[in-house]
C-alpha cells in the first residue's frame, strides 16, 4: 500500500473509532501520557554470554533473545503507546507498565522477528526508530503478505515467512508455522483467517533453532491443535500469550490453554508467559499471571519467567 493513503487512511478510521479490534477494551485511550509504571525487573544484556541462551521480556509480546550470540527481538512495542503513526505521533492505546529496557538500552538486533500485522505487535514507532539507529543492520523477518508496511524502512533485508517454511540467519534456523489468530492491520483488509489465503494478510509463529536448542515464540494465538505436530522437534522454550482473552476469547488463548498447548501439546521444558501486564486488559491486568501460576503445577513444564524484565538462562 502506498504510505501516504496508508497515513490518511488510517487516520480516518482513528477519527471514527476503527481501531484493529485487538487494541480495543474498555480502557482505550487516544493519546500517550507519561503515567505508567517501572517494572521490578532489568535485564542486562551487557552480561550475556555467547555460549549461552538468554530471554528477557520485555513487555507485551516483546522478547529479547540472546541465542547463542544472535541478538533476536520479537514484536518490538519500546514506546508509550501502539496505535495508528501519523507524523511522529502514537494515537492509539497506552501502556501501563514501561518496557523493563528503555529504547536506548536494546542492543543493535540481528534480527527481528515480526509475528503479524496487528499494531500492538508491529508497531511501527518502534521499528522506525529501530532502523534509523541502527541503519542496514537489521534482518527482518515479518508474516506474508504484511512487509508493505514496513518496507520503507532501512532494514539489512526484509522478508516475509510463510507456514511451513524456513530460513537461516547464519547458523540460526527460523520456521514460520501456523497459528490460530488473524492477520489484517486496518478493519476491510484481507485476512487468511477470512479464506483469503493467497491475499490476505498472515500470521505466525516461529521456531528458532541454533545449536540443538530450540525456541517457539507463538506470537498471538487462540487455543489450537496446530502446535501438536511440533511435539517431535523437542522444543525447549515455548513463548505463549496468556492476556486479551476477554472479550476476544476467539483469536486469544486463557493461560490454561496456553500451559496445554506448551505442556501437552508441544512437550516443551520451559515457559514464558506473553501478551499481558502491559496494557489494562478487560480480563484484569494481573489475573492472567495469577490464573498461570496457580494452574501450572497441574502441568509437565516449568515457568521459566513470571514477571516482565526477568531473564531465563539457558546453559548450551
Amino acid at each position: 500500500m502506498d504510505r501516504r493513503k496508508f497515513i490518511i487512511q488510517s487516520a480516518g478510521l482513528t477519527l471514527a473509532g476503527i481501531i484493529a479490534p485487538s487494541l480495543i477494551t474498555n480502557y482505550f485511550q487516544y493519546f500517550a501520557k507519561e503515567e505508567s509504571t517501572f517494572d521490578l525487573y532489568k535485564p542486562s544484556p551487557q552480561d550475556w554470554k555467547s555460549d549461552e541462551v538468554n530471554i528477557s521480556w520485555i513487555g507485551h509480546s516483546t522478547i529479547l533473545i540472546n541465542m547463542f550470540g544472535t541478538i533476536i527481538l520479537t514484536d518490538p512495542v519500546l514506546f508509550d503507546s501502539v496505535g495508528i503513526y501519523v507524523l511522529g505521533l502514537t494515537i492509539g492505546k497506552i501502556r501501563a507498565t514501561k518496557p523493563a529496557l528503555e529504547f536506548n538500552e536494546i542492543p543493535e538486533p540481528d534480527l527481528v522477528l515480526i509475528s503479524h500485522a496487528h499494531m500492538d505487535h508491529m508497531d511501527y514507532k518502534s521499528l522506525k526508530e529501530l532502523t534509523e539507529k541502527y541503519p542496514g543492520k537489521a534482518d527482518c523477518i515479518t508474516a506474508y503478505n504484511t512487509k508493505d508496511i514496513i518496507e520503507d524502512l532501512k532494514w539489512k533485508s526484509l522478508s516475509e515467512l510463510d507456514w511451513g517454511e524456513s530460513v537461516y540467519n547464519d547458523e540460526l534456523k527460523i520456521t514460520g508455522i501456523a497459528v490460530n489468530h488473524n492477520g489484517f492491520r486496518l478493519p476491510g483488509e484481507m485476512d487468511r483467517a477470512d479464506g483469503y489465503i493467497l491475499n490476505g494478510r498472515s500470521y505466525n509463529g516461529y521456531i528458532l533453532e541454533k545449536y540443538k536448542k530450540k525456541i517457539l515464540f507463538a506470537g498471538d494465538t487462540a487455543y489450537t491443535e496446530k502446535f501438536k505436530q511440533h511435539r517431535s522437534k523437542n522444543i525447549d522454550v515455548a513463548i505463549m500469550p496468556i492476556g486479551g482473552y476477554i472479550p476476544h476469547q476467539n483469536r486469544h488463548c486463557n493461560p490454561e490453554e496456553s500451559l496445554i498447548m506448551a505442556s501437552e501439546h508441544l512437550g516443551a521444558e520451559y515457559f514464558i508467559p506473553i501478551h499481558c501486564n502491559t496494557f489494562d486488559g478487560d480480563e484484569g491486568f494481573h489475573a492472567p499471571i495469577d490464573w498461570m501460576l496457580k494452574s501450572a503445577v497441574n502441568y509437565n513444564i516449568e515457568i521459566g519467567i513470571s514477571e516482565i524484565g526477568q531473564t531465563l538462562t539457558l546453559d548450551g
